[in-house]
């Protein structure tokens, strides 16, 4: 449908207005989604000494030495995204209780041993209920309305359990974000997802005041609900490890939301009129990262979390990032230090552009040589002073989401890049073997230097690949809508910084998906 076709009404301008969208930006991205999916073209995945590095054991006392360091001197802050909603660890249950009469045991059993996953699924589930760290909680809850969890678990009432788990007349499971859920079960009590960070950033980023600093992003409905719960185990938190905790929050900020679009490109509306707009996914998160105004910034995602008998090796293994990150920093700033000082960067070229290709993976111009002594500098400048990231990668076990890849640009370059599934076109049967050949999953297991050689914040817009937006189908209300999710974070979000992909072990991946996975041996204390 061309702009002729259709025009907005002045109150959809004035609500745009409200929430930080123009109309230009509006008609650009449905111009976007009118348009063919942008994929990227990945040529091969990364393997270990082709875009992974393996580091050596009689390198970890370094890289753990510069962590230390510049953990003392509060050089670092933990980003942790966490405005995702848990509605979908609980997808089998909410359709078998959509069911309205659940099934007996004897036909949920019957069901799972055919092959009916969402059985199997439930199945497991009630067998294991008694050892989710809520078990206390719903017990009790289920208590004051005049039940016995044990009784109706005994009489497969399981209608009114799941009613009482997932829904707000009881623990609201269903619908709180996954920061506020608990996970682990210990004799002192139980945590949440949002504590566990807590804790684990107490043995990485303390500094030597005994400051710990992390940054939470929150749906903004549930603002309230973090800020009354943290106030609450704050004074806990705090006595118990001898630390002061600074945590601040952050929301998506409606400005980067998205239009809603039905099949036929025109702008979707709710049943009051108003235009739909839906969150941009977390590569809007990039605002709220260049906000934070830090310097060293872990992130990781909410749900990839350790019970402490196990987090000896995720605290092992974020320290030798770090120092790995901070040991790249400090050569890649002496270098940029010499590129600026007229009578330094001469001698120093040949040895930068060997740096660049070797360690950082950039492609030179073929012609490169053959320029003048300024534009070379110039150019080698502009390659080094950009934000770093060194993100872990395990080995690939069939866990859904994104992996690490070398990426042809338009230009003909080659780049490192975290790529997810609906960057790729999997139509071209030789882009599809490429992408089921990858060896290694990304875990969101980074460490980012956000600050140039002089100590300036970067902007990070500026290295982002504007055009690495995804085109999102989902339902709204029973209707197949369309919407585009900005560049990824750690995907085109990141395009343009300097990356190294480092192999870590599987155990520091344990992320919760579904409701089930907290079931797993990792995530039993």
């Amino acid at each position: 449908m061309s702009k002729q076709e259709w025009t907005f009404q002045r109150e959809d301008l004035i609500y745009m207005k409200s929430i930080g969208i123009s109309e230009e930006e509006v008609r650009h991205q449905i111009d976007i989604l009118k348009g063919p999916p942008q994929y990227i073209k990945i040529l091969r995945p990364c393997t270990l000494g082709d875009g992974i590095i393996k580091i050596k054991e009689d390198e970890f006392s370094l890289y753990l030495k510069y962590q230390e360091e510049a953990s003392r001197e509060g050089r670092f802050i933990k980003f942790v995204p966490a405005s995702g909603a848990s509605s979908r660890m609980f997808d089998f249950l909410y359709r078998i209780y959509k069911q309205g009469s659940v099934p007996s045991k004897e036909e949920i059993r019957r069901r799972a041993l055919q092959g009916d996953k969402e059985a199997s699924a439930f199945l497991t589930f009630q067998e294991g209920i008694r050892r989710f760290a809520f078990y206390e909680d719903l017990k009790n809850h289920l208590s004051v309305k005049g039940f016995q969890l044990e009784k109706l678990i005994e009489e497969n009432q399981w209608d009114k359990i799941l009613n009482y788990l997932l829904m707000d007349c009881g623990l609201n499971y269903g619908n709180l974000p996954k920061g506020l859920l608990k996970f682990h079960r210990y004799p002192s009590g139980e945590r949440t997802a949002f504590e566990e960070h807590l804790v684990e950033a107490v043995h990485t980023i303390c500094d030597q005041r005994g400051i710990c600093r992390l940054h939470f992003t929150l749906p903004l409905e549930y603002e309230k609900s973090f800020y009354k719960f943290w106030e609450m185990k704050r004074p806990e938190y705090e006595k118990e490890f001898q630390v002061h905790f600074e945590v601040t929050f952050s929301f998506q900020e409606s400005s980067t939301h998205t239009i809603a679009v039905d099949e036929e490109n025109r702008p979707v509306r709710d049943r009051d009129g108003k235009l739909i707009f839906r969150p941009g996914g977390h590569g809007a998160l990039l605002k709220n990262l260049e906000q934070l105004n830090g310097d060293l910034v872990y992130i990781k995602n909410i749900d990839n979390v350790l019970p402490d008998r196990l987090k000896e090796y995720t605290i092992f293994w974020e320290k030798v990032l770090g120092g790995f990150l901070i040991n790249a920093q400090k050569t890649i700033n002496q270098y940029l230090k010499k590129l600026t000082h007229e009578t330094e960067y001469r001698e120093i070229l040949e040895e930068i552009s060997i740096f660049i290709k070797d360690k950082l993976c950039f492609s030179l111009p073929q012609t490169f040589s053959q320029w003048r002594l300024k534009k070379r500098k110039d150019f080698l400048f502009n390659l080094l002073n950009r934000p770093i990231r060194v993100c872990g990668m395990v080995k690939n076990e069939g866990e859904p989401g994104g992996g690490p890849f070398w990426v042809q640009e338009r230009d003909g370059s080659l780049s490192l890049q975290i790529v997810e599934g609906a960057q790729v076109d999997t139509q071209s049967p030789e882009q599809k073997a490429i992408w089921a050949s990858s060896s290694h999953f990304n875990p969101v297991d980074i460490i980012c230097s956000v600050r140039d050689f002089e100590g300036n914040p970067f902007c990070l817009k500026e290295f982002a690949n504007r055009d690495a937006m995804i085109i999102s189908k989902k339902s709204i209300n029973g209707q197949d809508v369309k919407s585009l999710e900005h560049p990824g974070l750690w995907n085109g979000g990141m395009a343009r910084w300097i990356t190294f992909f480092i192999e870590v072990p599987n155990i520091t991946f344990n992320p919760v998906k579904t409701i089930n996975d907290l079931l797993r041996a990792e995530h039993q204390t």
